[in-house]
């Protein structure tokens, strides 16, 4: 799959040269200290192609995700920073992309975002004056076509060149449905996919079957969401507390029958499974790891499935 280059993007090259992409995730903290994203981003750097910063996470006050994404990027990380639809309007998403693209930050993944009930001001309004869809086409406008929602021009050396991500989930209901909405955020003009966390292999192939089928996974990357279950009480929680994540009766089975101080290291080896599967699986051009509060973690993993180190592209 040839593209053209559109952008800086050091994901956008390395997905554009054929290799198997890395993503990782970086969640902000609850305050305003700089030193907890530095000590993440130390155990990232030089593993992941790019490395998302969450945008108020679970309707979660956080720092906000352009100044975390600046930090990550001083540390030597490349930012692909996240921008949900929940808590701006379009003026104020248009702002933040522009001062973003000013800043040297050359990836945005486009959301809609958590509902605010579910977080720590569940008393808040809500904005969603766009939704991701209109996000996606929102940013391409402005670095395509040169221009604000509103219709004004901006100056050639004045577009944002981001490279544009989306979220994708195999897993939520209608199961039939949500092929299509993938193919929605490919017509808008989304460059990549990230997926929701994957454990159940079965539904997933499924999927990504429809969607090479259909043609999408020729006009944007998808990579697939890992996040390794670390004990057997985050797999019940993850299966009965997390909406649109299916964990199967498999994976439960499987980790009840190791010891619980080697539940961690199971777990580890299912996601290991997975990952050879993918890397094989037509249509998967890279995986987007989510190590909750793991980072430290993410290099051995990486170490393991063989995809270290990154190429220099």
């Amino acid at each position: 799959m040839t593209r053209e280059i559109k952008t800086n993007s050091n994901l956008e090259k390395v997905l554009a040269s054929g290799a198997f992409a890395v993503t990782g995730e970086l969640g902000p903290p609850r305050h305003c200290s700089a030193h907890e994203v530095e000590e993440k981003a130390k155990f990232l750097v030089g593993n992941v192609d790019s490395v998302n910063i969450t945008d108020n996470q679970t309707a979660v006050v956080r720092m906000s995700s352009l100044a975390a994404g600046l930090l990550s990027q001083k540390a030597g990380l490349e930012a692909n920073m996240q921008a949900v639809c929940r808590d701006r309007n379009r003026i104020a998403l248009q702002s933040d992309l522009l001062g973003a693209a000013a800043l040297g930050i050359n990836n945005l993944l486009c959301l809609s975002g958590d509902h605010q009930k579910f977080g720590d001001h569940p008393q808040s309004k809500n904005v969603f004056d766009l939704d991701s869809i209109n996000l996606i086409q929102m940013v391409k406008l402005m670095r395509d076509d040169g221009r604000l929602l509103s219709g004004q021009e901006l100056p050639p050396e004045g577009r944002p060149k981001l490279f544009i991500g989306a979220a994708f989930n195999p897993f939520a209901d209608p199961e039939d449905y949500r092929v299509h909405r993938v193919a929605k955020k490919v017509e808008a003009g989304v460059d990549f996919l990230q997926s929701q966390c994957i454990y159940d292999m079965v539904r997933f192939r499924k999927f990504m079957a429809q969607a090479v089928d259909m043609g999408l996974t020729e006009k944007a990357y998808f990579l697939a969401g890992i996040t390794p279950l670390k004990s057997l009480g985050m797999a019940r929680y993850m299966k009965n507390n997390v909406p649109g994540i299916i964990v199967p009766d498999a994976c439960i089975d499987r980790l009840k029958g190791v010891p619980k101080e080697k539940q961690s290291e199971e777990g580890d080896k299912m996601a290991l499974e997975m990952v050879e599967e993918l890397k094989n699986m037509k249509g998967i051009a890279g995986i987007h790891c989510m190590f909750i509060e793991r980072e430290r973690d993410v290099k051995s993993f990486l170490e393991q499935a063989k995809l270290l180190p990154r190429p220099k592209v």
